[in-house]
């Protein structure tokens, strides 16, 4: 699309809040509503919206350029300022499962759609300021959004889009000039924070929660109104609206939920907020709360402080936590169906995809043209616990096997220790217990890419495509805040410039793919995160 100079050319195409019902109460008080999908609210206005940064791929997407991002009016729409003509701000309504229990009533709290604007390549896209103030669904929070939190939405969902993840955009982040009063760890201790906008983008931020409100309330109308409005626009190719199309539009959902947390589980991120009120309809990471990625592989790792005890969200567990939430999804379309054996196919149906899915991953990122049977299913468990007995980086790893050459003569753990020391924590070298754990694998491994039918270039090339260099770890996110948080927004702009290339070397920018240093083990915002934001 041939970029414009003027947000105000924008075509808007409001499908949501013009097929669907709307609250008939137009006051921005908090309540239940019933009967509804949504309540027409406006940002609340700021101080000095001013830009810190912004996507120039989603922008050249919306057919903008970098002088219409820059401008003044640009920061005032994306700050909650201004409108443009045609958008049409609203919040949605919707429930979900809150750490395994039913939450009742959620919504947008702080999340306000502007409109779906049209674009010539990609179709309508949502525009959703997050952090614009309150909605009638914020409960007794204030709907803003402080910097820290912002910062690594905005550039996480950028990262992951580069690292080919499914994933919501984020088109700009303005910082507001008010500052924002939070408690980061719940402690009793709340301090004022500046306050920040991300301007989130997507085809829709429809999630299961949207289903389940209507559900749990038994307004099957409603239900079904929602559920034809998203198989018309979303998912036009399963035809009109019916019980069969409800089935292969459960199908879908599950199939995309199982590639997306493939997705994740490749590249080590770690959502922290599995709720099904987190979990996209079109499979794409929504909510950027308190995430990370694994450091040092530990299957039972989350970034979560508000739940660390119960481990709920770790990262072994959210392919069982995907179907879970599906469970509460196929009850929740229950009503419109009628009949649990298609849905119940469905969702053994997604387990036998995961593991299918999840073996060809784990061929790609370790070079080989297959896995399968119970020997690489071993193969793969001694893999594991090799990089748990002693720290290691999940990232650096699998990146630094792709240089790895069988020697000639028998394989001893001096063959490997130039390979593993970059990827390994910890001052002491590693025991004997670990070195023999690793000649057993490296050996085994040797034997695997000797026997398979790709070639050494061709094992380096699928696995440098796969396993990525540049993630973006806890710390460098912190080193980012702390400059911005300093006036200086040259770090950031340098960080998003690296993960727009995440998997190829970039020379001079070898700090951004090094290990967790030691200061940042457990320096707040480093290591693990609240969900206060």
């Amino acid at each position: 699309m041939h970029a414009t100079n003027d947000l105000d050319t924008w075509v808007f195409d409001n499908r949501f809040t013009r097929e669907l019902v709307a609250d008939p109460i137009l006051n921005n008080n908090r309540r239940q509503v019933h009967g509804a999908m949504y309540s027409r609210v406006t940002p609340t206005p700021v101080s000095a919206p001013t830009l810190v940064a912004w996507s120039r791929e989603l922008a050249a997407d919306l057919g903008l350029n970098e002088d219409t991002v820059r401008s003044q009016h640009f920061a005032d729409v994306f700050g909650g300022n201004a409108l443009v003509d045609g958008m049409d701000p609203h919040a949605m309504c919707y429930g979900g499962h809150q750490f395994g229990n039913w939450a009742g009533q959620l919504g947008d709290g702080r999340a306000i759609n502007l409109g779906e604007v049209r674009t010539a390549d990609h179709g309508p896209l949502m525009l959703q300021l997050k952090g614009a103030g309150p909605t009638p669904y914020s409960r007794s929070a204030d709907g803003l959004a402080v910097l820290r939190s912002s910062l690594r939405e905005f550039i996480c969902s950028e990262a992951m889009h580069h690292l080919g993840v499914p994933t919501t955009r984020a088109l700009s982040l303005v910082l507001t000039g008010d500052n924002v009063l939070r408690d980061m760890f719940y402690d009793g201790h709340p301090a004022y924070e500046p306050g920040a906008i991300v301007c989130r983008v997507a085809p829709s931020f429809l999630r299961l929660g949207n289903f389940e409100i209507f559900t749990a309330r038994r307004d099957t109308d409603a239900l079904k109104q929602l559920a034809d409005f998203t198989l018309r626009h979303h998912f036009a190719d399963l035809g009109e609206p019916s019980k069969d199309a409800y089935i292969q539009f459960f199908n879908q959902v599950c199939e995309r939920t199982a590639d997306m947390i493939i997705d994740w589980q490749r590249v080590g991120f770690v959502h922290g907020v599995m709720n099904t009120d987190n979990l996209s309809v079109l499979g794409l990471t929504i909510d950027y709360g308190p995430y990370g990625w694994l450091e040092d592989y530990d299957n039972a790792w989350t970034p979560n402080t508000t739940y660390a005890h119960g481990r709920r969200y770790c990262f072994a567990n959210q392919p069982k936590i995907g179907q879970w939430n599906l469970i509460q999804f196929a009850n929740a379309l229950y009503p419109l169906i009628e009949d649990a054996t298609p849905l119940q196919e469905a969702l053994a149906a997604y387990a036998e995809r995961f593991d299918a899915r999840w073996h060809a991953m784990m061929a790609r990122k370790l070079g080989l043209s297959k896995l399968n049977g119970t020997d690489d299913a071993d193969f793969c468990a001694a893999l594991f616990t090799l990089l748990e007995a002693h720290e290691t980086d999940m990232t650096l790893f699998f990146r630094a096997l792709s240089d790895f050459e069988p020697p000639a003569e028998p394989l001893e753990y001096r063959h490997l220790e130039t390979l593993l020391q970059p990827a390994l924590y910890g001052s002491e070298p590693p025991g004997p217990h670990y070195r023999k754990l690793a000649g057993d694998w490296f050996t085994a491994y040797a034997h695997r890419v000797a026997n398979d039918p790709m070639t050494p270039a061709q094992r380096r090339q699928l696995m440098q495509s796969t396993n990525p260099l540049y993630v973006f770890r806890n710390y460098l996110a912190q080193l980012c805040i702390d400059k911005v948080m300093e006036g200086d927004y040259s770090r950031l702009e340098t960080q998003l410039e690296v993960l727009r290339r995440p998997y190829d070397v970039q020379p001079g920018r070898e700090e951004f793919a090094q290990k967790r240093p030691d200061w940042a083990k457990n320096r707040a915002g480093c290591s693990m995160l609240s969900c206060s934001s």
